[in-house]
């Protein structure tokens, strides 16, 4: 089976493919970790191919943030950590950020793949 997929900047037609994608983790519970591992998964995918992405982690999610949560919980029984997930897709270049206000977590507190904290005008 082949499986093609469009360049980040290439054209379809007269349409130039885009070359950024952001995922934005606002409502996803921490307490059902199968949730948040496809789209850390399909970020890691995508700076794969080049495209220029962020994760934006706020509301209930936000908790992913925090230095010790997404290493406790595992997408899986036998699975890996959401935290190596989160530090899979950092190495193949996607960009973290924390969207305030984020239930009172602390930069001190924040795990090291958060790159920056925003405003909520940030997503608009």
């Amino acid at each position: 089976m082949r499986v093609a997929y469009n360049a980040p900047g290439s054209l379809i037609g007269s349409t130039r493919v885009a070359d950024k994608l952001m995922i934005v983790l606002v409502n996803a519970d921490p307490s059902e970790p199968a949730e948040l591992g496809p789209p850390l998964f399909q970020a890691t995918v995508a700076a794969a191919m080049e495209y220029e992405v962020e994760i934006i982690i706020t509301g209930r999610s936000a908790e992913l943030a925090r230095d010790g949560v997404a290493k406790q919980l595992r997408v899986a029984p036998d699975g890996q950590t959401l935290y190596a997930l989160m530090q899979d897709a950092h190495r193949a270049g996607v960009v973290f950020k924390l969207c305030a206000p984020a239930l009172g977590i602390t930069d001190d507190e924040l795990v090291p793949e958060i790159a920056e904290t925003v405003g909520g005008a940030y997503l608009i």
